[in-house]
């Protein structure tokens, strides 16, 4: 492909030479600062649409750079413990549900597997980037040579990045309504693990956007039966008509990593 002919100059340029020019009372003020490299500016309550618009463009340009045409979300818990560790879980149920970290992983892996096919363009892991089910995401995919994508978001606690994300595709975001919609604008295949709040929220709003046909249909696999049983009684939306029986075909359960990869090449749209 020709390379345009740059025909004004590159803002990096004027980045640079605005760095040079001599220090005074006008050049010091605030307003004299180009505007799109002013933190302060770019930070006002009325650029907030903008801002928006950039954590669109960002991961957007990048993962079209890298030709990445469709993703593996998977959703899960951070408190979730990698079974080497579940003595130290704060509850019991949370080091039984380790188990679920060594299966994220080797999904993960075997996905990655799958994706390495198709050279990291189709069937690529995505993880919202933090520890738990994410980081086991994440590791799985490294396990098998592959990349994976991490959506992290900045919060006061615990969501750093985890230590397998791919550099070159390990994101942040200020907004979570950005955030989900790069989990879902690529999304081949939705699964979710046992997790809180965060999780709950990720899920639901992929199953709303599917029941409401604002989304195409993939496949969604829930990630232990009992525990998404305990917590929510689906059937008894169903009887109470808040939602229809076929809502209920919209999601399958999954024990193990195998059985979650033969439920993905089985479904029926």
């Amino acid at each position: 492909m020709a390379r345009k002919q740059e025909v004004f100059p590159n803002a990096q340029t004027d980045v640079e030479v605005t760095s040079r020019i001599p220090d005074t009372p006008q050049t010091r003020a605030p307003a004299y600062r180009l505007a799109f490299a002013d933190d302060e500016f770019l930070c006002r309550d009325e650029l907030r649409g903008m801002r928006m618009h950039l954590e669109m463009l960002k991961p957007e340009m990048i993962m079209a750079e890298r030709g990445i045409e469709s993703t593996v979300v998977m959703f899960g818990g951070s408190r979730i413990p990698d079974p080497v560790n579940k003595d130290k879980a704060r509850t019991e149920t949370l080091s039984d549900l380790s188990k679920y970290y060594d299966e994220a992983r080797e999904f993960a892996r075997l996905m990655t597997i799958r994706s390495m096919e198709s050279y990291g363009r189709q069937d690529v892991i995505v993880t919202g980037g933090g520890p738990g089910v994410m980081e086991a995401g994440n590791r799985g995919a490294l396990d098998a040579g592959g990349a994976s994508i991490s959506l992290n978001i900045v919060l006061p606690f615990e969501q750093a990045p985890n230590e397998y994300c791919t550099p070159e595709l390990c994101f942040n975001f200020h907004y979570f309504a950005t955030r989900k919609i790069h989990f879902l604008i690529r999304a081949k295949v939705i699964t979710a693990f046992p997790g809180g709040f965060g999780t709950l929220d990720e899920l639901f709003e992929a199953m709303t956007l599917i029941q409401t046909q604002r989304m195409k249909r993939v496949p969604i696999v829930l990630f232990g039966e009992s525990f998404w049983r305990s917590i929510i009684n689906w059937e008894t939306l169903a009887d109470a008509g808040t939602i229809s029986a076929n809502d209920l075909d919209l999601f399958k359960f999954a024990e193990t990593a195998q059985e979650a990869m033969d439920i993905i090449d089985n479904w029926q749209a």
